[in-house]
């Protein structure tokens, strides 16, 4: 069986997202999430991420700059075009992720077992840079196996062009840095598309990931298995006009929670894997 890191983002954003993402985890679906620590939610969040479920999935800190930071937060255009122009205050971002660390570990009493970022903004210029000096500072002297890993959002270019500007927006620069610092990375993402369609199209979707996935190459050493991202929320009365992909989500969860799924993971010889397998996140 081929390994796969199924990681769920946006933890801490709203209750229906953290119930589906626990939900899933429970069921073996899931083998990470990705959280939002500065989100008004998070300190309610974290108590449920008990030992069960840390020992069941990674849990990592969801870099974020454009929905809940408090400083150096922008609109995640002008975030990409202030970065690719050398425009960011590297001060202020090196603030920006120190404190949702801080607000991790205070939480959980623990580093994070991997980092990402919302939007995938821990690849863009500057905030890579000071991404990778905060964690060398913070957590170099542990061992490797036991430092939080990486998420480098570098889809299959045949995803499309979506994933060609996700990719041309740092993940190289940002795997480079990773490997320089001795950080450990996962080299492929699955899981992009346009958060169009109904259950059916999501399917289709996953079922190409998995074509996608037995064609690549064997992680080289240091290297994690791929990931794919996902973003599951529990359907809602209401839905969250805020949200742009608030439909989509409860599409994932319709397809992720099923009886079938489960089943066809099995059949297309996918194991859901951890990333981190010594030490790891646990309050």
């Amino acid at each position: 069986m081929t390994d796969l890191i199924i990681c769920a983002d946006d933890y801490a954003q709203s209750a229906a997202i953290d119930e589906a993402i626990l939900a899933l985890i429970q069921r073996g679906v899931l083998t990470a999430t990705s959280c939002m620590t500065l989100s008004p939610h998070w300190p309610e969040s974290a108590r449920h991420l008990s030992p069960a479920i840390c020992s069941q999935a990674d849990i990592g800190l969801h870099l974020d700059f454009t929905q809940y930071a408090r400083t150096s937060r922008f609109a995640h255009p002008i975030l990409i075009l202030r970065s690719l122009c050398g425009l960011l205050n590297a001060s202020a971002v090196t603030a920006n992720i120190n404190q949702q660390l801080d607000a991790f570990e205070t939480a959980m009493q623990s580093p994070p077992d991997y980092i990402d970022g919302h939007l995938h903004v821990h690849q863009l210029p500057v905030i890579r840079e000071a991404l990778i000096t905060v964690m060398q500072q913070r957590y170099g002297a542990l061992p490797i196996e036991q430092r939080p890993w990486l998420r480098i959002s570098s889809p299959p270019a045949e995803t499309g062009f979506k994933a060609r500007i996700i990719h041309w927006l740092g993940a190289h620069a940002l795997q480079q840095l990773a490997a320089n610092a001795g950080f450990r990375v996962s080299p492929v993402l699955l899981g992009v598309y346009d958060f169009q369609g109904d259950a059916a199209a999501y399917q289709a979707h996953w079922i190409e990931w998995a074509r996608q996935l037995k064609q690549l190459a064997a992680p080289k050493p240091n290297e994690l298995p791929p990931v794919l991202m996902c973003h599951p929320a529990r359907p809602t009365q209401t839905v969250n006009a805020f949200d742009p992909i608030a439909i989509a989500r409860m599409i994932e969860w319709q397809v992720m929670q099923s009886a079938d799924f489960s089943a066809w993971l099995k059949m297309a010889d996918i194991h859901p894997a951890k990333g981190q397998t010594k030490g790891g996140t646990c309050p």
